[in-house]
């Protein structure tokens, strides 16, 4: 398998070939559809002005002058109608020259040999050093037809200037690789910590955080990775909190259940123990049950596709029917409850806001004095429904107010107390499901109020 860093030398040095062979594409279509033309008029217009000067200067050293020509970077093919031939400058590397050119030319005519030279790839028609690759001019010389064809010499214009540029365009291409190879690296490094980082979570371990100082889109990439890193050190710290506080609350009354029920094959038990025995297994047996339906609602709750069943439904007529299902508990605690609930209808999931309900009114009895209150009042506005359940119980200390909707937390004042530590966190849970709020507030030893707040949709 090829590393991330593989891929990007490949990558780049295989931009860097076909960038260069577009490149070499473009600039020779550029050269023969322009450039051609335009080299082949300029040294045409070289070539008339030799020529001119040749035939305005009377007793010129024909063969002197295009000598020195020869030496400043051209290289010439001189022939006469009387049979004259002689090169001056560079040698060629052919010196085959058509009938055709030569009989142009001693027509007066122009020979554009650079710009119908034949097409070739990468301008090498360009660098051809070819007689027929030039351009020819008539010229008369002491009376006799002549013609001049004309080339630079591209060995000698090839300059000192030019073997500069050319190693400046070598040099900014090789320190350019190295350069990008050096980012890649220390792009790809942080990758690398991500995939390391990545490893040890499959493990479990998520102690290990990445040390990334960036502020680009790997440094937020590594910064969301910690984020998530310890988010998933707090779900399994939670979840392992979770499983034993589980494990613990179906230990002690299954605990109870098997004790109690040993006690009971006991022959010699008498109906009075008996009867407290069958008693106990029962209340644990419930306990249970109610333990069980809760961790069922939570996981419900906990599901990111869980999805409101909403119905339009009378919030007044609910609460009036829980309080007459509790009714005989009220009445035999000596409780007075007061209610003030004015006709409502709401739009939510009606059977999880019966569970809170039944939980806040449970734990007003629950946790109330002997011969204590318990009022609920429900009142609302356009936008809102308000609910309140208050009681006189014995209240809950202010160091214990923000553990108070964690799940399996109960408040000293309540060990004594059957429950599972589950029902505010479900309250939690769904008021939060319908996008509302609750508070508490709590005197401890003298009651304790719940406001919740429901939008209406």
């Amino acid at each position: 398998m090829k590393t991330l860093y593989q891929q990007f030398i490949i990558t780049t040095l295989s931009l860097m070939l076909f960038s260069t062979i577009v490149g070499f594409f473009l600039t020779n279509t550029y050269y023969h559809l322009v450039t051609k033309e335009q080299n082949d008029e300029k040294n045409v217009a070289i070539a008339q002005n030799i020529t001119r000067y040749i035939e305005s200067t009377p007793d010129l050293d024909l063969e002197h002058y295009l000598s020195t020509l020869g030496d400043i970077g051209y290289q010439f093919y001189v022939v006469g109608e009387s049979g004259y031939s002689q090169f001056f400058g560079g040698a060629f590397k052919t010196s085959e020259l058509p009938p055709s050119a030569k009989e142009t030319v001693f027509k007066g005519n122009i020979f554009h040999g650079m710009e119908n030279y034949p097409n070739q790839s990468f301008m090498t028609g360009f660098f051809t050093n070819k007689i027929i690759n030039t351009v020819g001019v008539p010229f008369i010389y002491n009376g006799e037809q002549y013609g001049v064809f004309l080339r630079p010499n591209i060995g000698l214009l090839f300059s000192e200037v030019h073997t500069i540029l050319a190693c400046l365009i070598i040099s900014m291409a090789i320190i350019s690789l190295i350069g990008m190879l050096f980012v890649a690296k220390q792009l790809i490094r942080p990758i690398t910590q991500l995939t390391e980082a990545t490893k040890q979570i499959s493990k479990e371990n998520y102690d290990l955080l990445l040390k990334v100082k960036r502020r680009d889109e790997i440094g937020q990439l590594a910064s969301s990775f910690n984020q998530m890193t310890k988010q998933l050190q707090e779900t399994y710290r939670s979840r392992k909190e979770f499983i034993s506080n589980v494990s613990h609350d179906f230990q002690s009354p299954l605990l109870n259940i098997q004790g109690y029920s040993e006690l009971l094959k006991s022959p010699s038990i008498t109906e009075e123990d008996r009867l407290t025995y069958t008693s106990i297994i029962e209340t644990e047996t419930k306990r249970l049950s109610l333990l069980t339906k809760q961790l069922l609602l939570l996981t419900f709750l906990d599901q990111p596709t869980r999805a409101l069943k909403r119905s339009s439904f009378a919030l007044d007529e609910q609460l009036k029917t829980l309080i007459q299902k509790y009714l005989w508990l009220i009445e035999d605690s000596g409780i007075e409850l007061y209610y003030k609930i004015a006709p409502i209808r709401f739009n939510g999931d009606e059977g999880l806001l019966e569970t809170v309900w039944d939980n806040l009114l449970t734990n007003a009895l629950k946790y109330n004095k002997p011969n204590g209150s318990i009022k609920i009042i429900v009142e609302e506005t356009n936008d809102d429904v308000f609910i309140q359940f208050r009681d006189t119980g014995m209240g809950i200390k202010e160091e214990e107010l923000s553990h108070l909707f964690e799940r399996f937390y109960r408040a000293d004042a309540s060990r004594t107390k059957e429950g599972t530590g589950l029902g505010l966190a479900i309250v939690k849970e769904v008021v939060d499901f319908h996008r509302g709020s609750i508070r508490v507030s709590s005197q401890f030893g003298k009651g304790t109020c719940f406001f919740i707040t429901l939008p209406k949709l």
